[in-house]
């Protein structure tokens, strides 16, 4: 199996097999490449809609000339990975995942880059001075990040024992993340529904505002049923079991 750098040629080849509906696996077998590194190739590229060969090799050029830059003594390190990780596939996994985020919704790469941070780092949290070191970026950039984050229920704040505010993802971030997607969707529903009464009921606008409404409510209570059941299963089989001999 080839080892290296994808080549001008190989990122074609993907560019072709894209516009043909292959699958990453059949692509990387062509290629005989691993599926990690087709998928890794095409997320950090714009995905799998946006990819362009050319610009996706430009792209790379650029991100090796700017680490060999940043690799030269200039008061800037590499911080330390625990369990001995690799720090080059470590941060190579931050730029996939950071592109999954950004193509499922999430507004913009520094707020996928802040919350893939999080995610990624043992403890779950980080105060903002940790995050602009590890991400190299501006205070500012991060407080902006971190407010829209928290804002739908991604991440939560608390002081720690030095008073520092600390940015915090759980198990439960995305349940509560849910639940305000879930709120959301019911004022838009209750909104739809109050158009009815102002459009007329037996008005074509109303009918198609009431079709909405019962679209997004039907598919709202389903998503939320599934959350509360889904995060008491995975709860409950977190509780260690009760030992007899205390009972």
């Amino acid at each position: 199996m080839p080892g290296g750098r994808l080549t001008q040629q190989e990122r074609q080849q993907i560019g072709l097999g894209l516009a043909d509906g292959l699958p990453y696996a059949e692509i990387a077998r062509r290629l005989d490449r691993p599926t990690s590194t087709v998928t890794r190739e095409v997320m950090r590229n714009g995905g799998p809609t946006a990819y362009r060969a050319d610009l996706a090799h430009r792209a790379t050029e650029r991100r090796t000339h700017q680490r060999r830059q940043s690799a030269e003594p200039r008061g800037r390190q590499t911080l330390a990975q625990p369990h001995g990780r690799d720090a080059e596939a470590v941060r190579e996994y931050e730029e996939v995942f950071a592109a999954v985020l950004m193509q499922s919704g999430l507004s913009n790469k520094m707020m996928s880059r802040v919350l893939v941070c999080l995610y990624t780092t043992d403890s779950g949290s980080l105060t903002a001075a940790e995050l602009v070191q590890r991400l190299q970026v501006s205070p500012a950039s991060i407080s902006k990040a971190i407010t829209f984050l928290e804002s739908q229920g991604l991440v939560r704040r608390e002081r720690d024992e030095r008073r520092r505010e600390r940015y915090i993802v759980d198990d439960d971030v995305w349940y509560q993340s849910m639940m305000a997607s879930a709120r959301a969707t019911a004022q838009l529903v209750e909104t739809a529904r109050q158009g009815v009464g102002v459009l007329g009921v037996d008005s074509p606008a109303a009918v198609r505002l009431e079709n909405i409404a019962r679209f997004l409510d039907f598919v709202n209570e389903g998503i939320t049923r599934s959350a509360e059941q889904a995060r008491e299963v995975l709860y409950a089989n977190a509780k260690p079991e009760a030992d007899p001999d205390e009972e």
